[in-house]
């Protein structure tokens, strides 16, 4: 049976009943939420057998922590590319190429290890592979959610996504490490996981290909190119506070708290004298405290503001980093890492979520491939830091620093505030009049075009109009603008111009088809301040290029 879209009115009905498991009533997000899980499972489990294949490799800190640099650095490339593709190009055809890639990926990876021809490079070149797949998949994924569940379920949609990826990092790495461990050869145990990697990742393709999509947001006009589409994402995030503050938050966080994922497995061996079922088991205890805490940030968001969320995240994790630099209990460092993955999944869930509000449909993937590309950015460098001072100094003085630049970070970042006031209306607004056509014989293409605005605005209302249109500017940047500015007649103050500056007419239509309701509602502010008989006058101007002159008329011509 092909996988339809929830009726809308049902989903609406089960949102105002919502518990924190309510999407999970929508079979399509249902079926996608379980092969997701399937397929983490054997993310997290070749997580664990892969590091731990390389501390038999090597015996280099630098080299396994780079295990979390092959992982991470993929994201940071290719974040801003995966989402611009995302947002061009249907995102159920681009999820199962990539799905496929990324089996095909693991299952080389398996063959290549049970034969026993693997060395430390090679199994970091499979690993940056592999998640070369999951960089270019992961902002399409998680786009895909608005089409599955209406918006007002996003909140509880994010924290099951992570309750999903917790649950596998519970489960998986003790699977992962208990597989490696029941094999006398770790090249063995390691490549049976890697297999069953690559199978789990045949699930989540089964469920993309029965998928009936029916995308939010399918523009008229004409694609744009990748490096256009890269450029408008960019542009967006720019002109976005809301979301440069988000993206700040978990650059900070990922950076510092990078060093528990990547010295973890060092920690294991040399400091806690553990193996590999140790060691997944170590691994197992932060998502043991992530599934624990995405069941109850349902009812946490509820008593607490995403600022003290946060804050509590923060501070715990610095004392989670000199627990594992200094105590050497299993048991001490086992409670420590659970309540580390309750803090891990409620910060990174609060700021996913206010990534997934902060965006209109148009750009929902690319703002999602920034912030990826932003949380494994911290995740890649911050693991080569560590692990280079590790290799350098000691395990302690590396986890011991990452403490200590986490705390004197935060009275910066607490600055930059997430989810704070009422969410912005991002419903596409339906203009009533149709978009201006060309009289020259000029192509869509034609630009820069000059658009300018034409307002009377009395003395009296002029500094409250200034304050509205400074408004209206991140408006027109975030929507395409190159340019942007409001001039005031030096003859009669009264007349005012805004002006903005866009590539070509396309890119103005475009612009058309991005305002949000939100947006709109700061329009009409602007139009309110105007006072005259007539309402505001725009006038539309294509750049004049230069005509080279004509080729002169032959003798025969004149004749």
């Amino acid at each position: 049976m092909p996988l339809e879209t929830p009726n809308s009115e049902a989903a609406v009905a089960i949102a105002t009943k919502s518990t924190g498991f309510a999407p999970l009533k929508i079979p399509l997000f249902r079926d996608r939420w379980i092969a997701s899980t399937v397929s983490s499972i054997g993310t997290w489990m070749q997580d664990t057998a892969g590091t731990w294949l390389m501390t038999s490799l090597t015996a280099s800190p630098l080299l396994i922590a780079l295990m979390q640099t092959a992982a991470s650095l993929p994201v940071l490339l290719l974040g801003l590319l995966a989402g611009a593709t995302a947002d061009m190009f249907d995102r159920r055809k681009l999820l199962i190429f990539w799905q496929a890639w990324m089996l095909g990926s693991v299952g080389i990876l398996a063959i290549l290890t049970f034969v026993g021809y693997i060395s430390p490079w090679a199994l970091l070149a499979f690993t940056f592979l592999l998640n070369i797949g999951s960089a270019m998949n992961n902002p399409a994924w998680q786009a895909i959610v608005p089409e599955l569940v209406p918006r007002e379920l996003i909140p509880d949609t994010v924290s099951l996504n992570a309750a999903s990826n917790n649950l596998a990092r519970a489960v998986g790495p003790a699977l992962g490490g208990l597989m490696v461990a029941g094999f006398q050869r770790v090249h063995t145990g390691a490549g049976s996981v890697f297999a069953l990697n690559a199978l789990s990742f045949a699930g989540v393709i089964w469920v993309l290909v029965n998928w009936k999509r029916v995308p939010l947001f399918k523009s008229a006009l004409p694609a744009e190119r990748i490096e256009g589409s890269i450029r408008s994402g960019l542009r967006y995030v720019r002109y976005a506070p809301d979301l440069r503050a988000s993206l700040v938050r978990a650059f900070v966080f990922t950076f510092f708290v990078s060093a528990i994922w990547s010295l973890l497995a060092v920690v294991a061996r040399r400091d806690l004298k553990q193996g590999p079922l140790g060691y997944g088991i170590l691994n197992g205890s932060l998502g043991l405290g992530a599934v624990v805490a995405a069941t109850m940030l349902h009812r946490v968001r509820a008593r607490f503001t995403s600022d003290q969320i946060l804050a509590a995240a923060t501070f715990y994790n610095v004392a989670v980093l000199l627990v594992l630099a200094f105590v050497r209990s299993p048991f001490l460092v086992i409670a420590s890492l659970v309540l580390s993955g309750a803090a891990w999944t409620s910060t990174m869930s609060t700021i996913n979520v206010s990534v997934q509000l902060a965006v209109p449909a148009w750009v929902q993937a690319r703002a999602l491939g920034t912030y990826m590309m932003t949380f494994q950015g911290g995740m890649a460098l911050g693991a080569v830091l560590w692990g280079a001072i590790a290799d350098r100094t000691s395990t302690p003085i590396a986890l011991a620093s990452a403490a200590g630049g986490l705390l004197l970070t935060y009275p910066f970042v607490r600055r930059f505030r997430i989810l704070h006031g009422p969410l912005p209306d991002h419903t596409p607004y339906q203009f009533r009049n149709p978009a201006p056509q060309l009289a020259l014989d000029t192509e869509p293409t034609d630009g820069p075009v000059r658009i300018s605005v034409e307002y009377r605005v009395p003395a009296e209302n002029y500094a409250e109009f200034t304050r509205a249109i400074h408004k209206l500017r991140g408006v027109r940047l975030r929507d395409g603008a190159m340019r942007w500015g409001i001039y005031r007649n030096a003859i009669n103050p009264e007349h005012l111009e805004e002006t903005f500056i866009m590539e070509s007419w396309l890119d103005f239509l475009r612009s058309r088809e991005r305002i949000t309701a939100a947006d709109e509602s700061i329009r009409a502010r602007v139009r309110t301040l105007h006072q005259h008989d007539e309402p505001t006058k725009t006038t539309y101007q294509i750049y004049a290029r230069e005509i080279a002159n004509p080729t002169p008329p032959s003798r025969r011509e004149l004749r």
